[in-house]
């Protein structure tokens, strides 16, 4: 979706949006913890995220491969940034018609620094010179193809002199030459801005300006990114700054007390949205939203429980996912990729396509196999070597002690604060969770933790626990099930042995939404088809995530090579999902 389309809409229902930038990290560890990040950030629902084009096209082939995937797997929105410093004509075109073959729509048009290895300025004779070059460039050769964003400079460009009035005016032709919006460079004084925004207006800038925001992390990088932009910093900053600044925990708080302060009165003055400059950090611009409250509706502006991709035909066509990916989207969205079709809400009918390769759900961890991720994942969860460490782990997961396991790249849901009590017990009892939804039964469609779809509906939820367990375990609560005709289950373990009470083909919805004006939305199922090949991807994390971070013939390695080999994977729904408790099936297991 095109970022005017975006602002307009939230215009429309007196929203302001926030959206996040990244850059490519230099090394494949990096990467893969920045997808990792990403798809936590991307449960904040931000509008649009933006990927930086390193100096003189730098980092090109990375930002367009990334500004691909997380189009494609995170199903968030991108705007690639496109620098024209240094870049013929020719090398300009291939990046564009690139970006378009991504599904990409929006361009950030930079004029951009040449690499630090160079010693040449902007070229002229026939190249570009300034990024209204590029902006033109852009609409001649793809008319409204893409949504064209520009920079703008509260305080004046570094090479502006100080001038700040003179470089709205250099803004002002950049917007005549056919850009869209302005995202600003990052500032500390919210006057500063407003003083800008409210003089572009005056001579005529009509599009709208959205205020760059950079937390402080760090005093260091603080003053080096201000000196180095030109950015002012207020007195009483600077003030609460200095006598801290060698404790980065104190800076960082301060930080994100001014941003918040920045923020409040941004808003208050009625800027469109505000764009926050990560530096692929997540946890400082996570507390900011959260203090601005801007994250309650999140949920809300969902069109179903899980995110959609931001590619036309999945858009436009798909309305149904299993259960069983909905820790991992990235995967699914991977494994599902070239599917001509997808389920539609008359899920009974429709078939089944067929999922790609086990192997593609890697095509975001290509650092994995590096020593830094290794020592990484030891850090996150330790080397245990018996089964009730290992019980502690997931334990701890579900407490947010630990951040992450091998099935979810994210933490614990807000929905499952009702069951966290529950989940910590099952887990340390060796029913090793790792996905379940509590019962929902009649909630607004705006609740913060549960709603999806938008206002004015209710949704409902069949309580869902999946697990890996040991075979007598399993063989224990198996013979408890018999006496809850409610629920329905499978199980399987790594050889393929599978057993269940559901009819083979069978779909059971587990979740649902009732709007006005519309048909009942149905938009996650359990079903045995889909679980089959979900059972390979499961399995397969416990070798290839998790046990190959150990040495070969450790104590840890061989706990999860048995593990891997012995346990059942097993999926549970409690059908009555106004009277019914899941919990009831573990009486005298747990």
């Amino acid at each position: 979706m095109k970022i005017t389309d975006k602002i307009s809409n939230f215009a429309k229902q007196s929203r302001p949006f926030y959206s996040f930038e990244y850059f490519p990290p230099k090394t494949d560890f990096g990467l893969e913890n920045l997808y990792s990040r990403m798809e936590r950030m991307a449960n904040l629902e931000p509008a649009f995220v933006d990927i930086t084009w390193g100096a003189g096209g730098s980092t090109a082939d990375l930002t367009l491969e990334m500004s691909g995937k997380i189009q494609k797997f995170f199903g968030l929105d991108v705007m690639m940034h496109l620098t024209c410093v240094n870049m013929t004509q020719k090398s300009i075109l291939e990046a564009l018609t690139a970006a378009k073959s991504h599904g990409i729509k929006n361009i950030l048009a930079l004029r951009g620094d040449a690499p630090q290895t160079s010693e040449s300025s902007p070229k002229a004779d026939g190249e570009f010179q300034h990024a209204k070059d590029l902006v033109a460039f852009i609409r001649k050769n793809f008319q409204q193809e893409f949504s064209i964003g520009v920079a703008g400079y509260p305080e004046a460009h570094q090479e502006s002199g100080g001038d700040w009035r003179r470089d709205a005016h250099f803004l002002k032709e950049k917007v005549d030459h056919g850009a869209d919006f302005v995202i600003t460079q990052l500032f500390y004084d919210a006057k500063a801005f407003l003083r800008f925004r409210d003089y572009a207006k005056e001579i005529g800038i009509s599009v709208p300006i959205i205020p760059g925001i950079m937390p402080i992390h760090n005093y260091s990088r603080f003053i080096k990114f201000t000196d180095f932009c030109g950015v002012a910093v207020p007195d009483s900053l600077k003030s609460r700054l200095e006598p801290i600044k060698s404790d980065d925990s104190k800076v960082m708080k301060v930080g994100i007390d001014h941003c918040v302060e920045i923020c409040e009165e941004l808003l208050s003055a009625g800027v469109p949205g505000i764009h926050f400059y990560t530096l692929n950090l997540e946890n400082s611009v996570t507390e900011v939203l959260v203090r601005l409250k801007l994250t309650e509706d999140s949920r809300e502006r969902k069109a179903f429980p899980w995110r959609q991709a931001t590619t036309d035909g999945r858009q436009q066509t798909e309305e149904i996912r299993p259960i069983y990916w909905s820790n991992r989207t990235a995967s699914y969205l991977a494994r599902t990729s070239t599917w001509d079709d997808f389920p539609n809400g008359r899920w009974g009918d429709s078939r089944s396509p067929t999922f790609g390769e086990l192997s593609d759900y890697h095509l975001l961890r290509s650092g994995r196999s590096s020593t830094k991720a290794r020592e990484e994942r030891k850090e996150i969860w330790g080397e245990p070597i018996n089964e009730t460490e290992l019980y502690e782990v997931f334990a701890k997961y579900c407490l947010g002690t630990v951040d992450r396991l091998p099935w979810s790249d994210v933490g614990l849901q807000a929905e499952s604060s009702p069951i966290t009590e529950t989940l910590v017990a099952l887990n340390r009892a060796g029913f090793l969770t790792i996905n379940s939804q509590p019962q929902v039964n009649g909630s607004p469609s705006t609740h913060p933790a549960v709603g999806w779809g938008g206002p004015g509906g209710f949704v409902f939820q069949k309580a869902y626990l999946e697990f890996f367990t040991t075979p007598a375990k399993w063989k224990a609560l198996k013979a408890n099930l018999k006496a809850f005709p409610s629920m329905t289950w499978q199980a399987v373990d790594f050889s393929g042995d599978y057993d269940s009470n559901m009819a083979e083909g069978a779909a059971n919805a587990v979740t649902w939404g009732v709007f006005p004006g519309k048909e009942i939305v149905q938009p996650t199922v359990v079903d045995t088809a889909s679980f089959k090949i979900w059972r390979d991807e499961a399995f397969d994390l416990w070798l290839n995530d998790w046990a190959y971070i150990y040495e070969k013939g450790s104590p840890s390695r061989k706990l999860f090579e048995r593990v891997h080999a012995t346990y059942v994977l097993v999926n549970i729904v409690e059908n009555d999902f106004i009277s019914g408790d899941l919990n009831r099936v573990f009486q005298g297991l747990v």
